[in-house]
């Protein structure tokens, strides 16, 4: 599997980008936006780690560029910045995980592995899932809402994804945790809140009902709101 490392700091990045390489890794090192953007048109990656602090150009644009190029891509932030909200615009914007600076090797390695794990894992859904307005596309991991394409990064098509496969059913905030993280990964407390959350904001709050002490399923057809808000 190939790996893009993007950073600016030399120390840093080489580092990354030869533990990568003693894990069995293809790892391709870019310090700036422009170099990014170079590699990426040259090959296809697997796995994007991510700084936020380069000269030429902002993490946060780079990320949405990114997004923009391959929506399914799995992208690790790699940030100085350590704060809750800090973390919450990082996946708000599109982060499938992050890690803060200083940063641990062997937890690199290891998230690497979880992102890389969850993005190639067969979805059960073969064809296309319908839920009143609502369509999920596995083959191309995105959603459409009355017919318009709704950019979703990967947790949020993960955790969407478990909730049509199960819409009959109460989903469970552990089952739930599991989509998003896969089995053994550190899960923050509100992580799926913080998912349904962008979820409500992206389609509305009716599609996906709290059933409280238990989990989530999804509205009823009848109470879904169809307009995108």
């Amino acid at each position: 599997m190939r790996v893009l490392v993007i950073e600016d700091d030399d120390l840093v990045g080489s580092a990354i980008q030869r533990e990568l390489e003693r894990t069995g890794y293809v790892a391709d090192w870019a310090n700036c936006g422009e170099a990014m953007t170079a590699a990426m048109l040259l090959h296809d990656y697997d796995c994007v780690l991510l700084d936020l602090g380069l000269p030429d150009t902002s993490g946060e644009t780079l990320l949405k560029s990114i997004r923009g190029r391959v929506p399914g891509m799995p992208v690790i932030v790699v940030t100085a910045r350590g704060g809750v909200q800090d973390r919450i615009n990082l996946l708000d914007i599109g982060a499938d995980d992050y890690l803060t600076k200083p940063i641990d090797l062997d937890e690199l390695g290891a998230r690497v592995r979880a992102v890389l794990r969850r993005a190639s894992s067969i979805s059960e859904l073969s064809e296309d899932a319908e839920h009143g307005p609502l369509k999920l596309h596995p083959a191309r991991r995105c959603a459409t809402w009355n017919g318009q394409l709704v950019l979703l990064t990967n947790k949020e098509y993960w955790l969407l994804e478990t909730l049509v496969r199960k819409k009959n059913q109460v989903v469970t905030r552990a089952q739930l945790e599991e989509a998003l993280y896969g089995w053994g990964e550190d899960v923050g407390s509100n992580a799926v809140e913080v998912y349904v959350h962008f979820l409500r904001r992206k389609f509305g709050n009716k599609l996906v009902h709290t059933v409280r002490g238990v989990g989530y399923q999804l509205g009823q057809l009848s109470q879904i709101d169809s307009a995108h808000t």
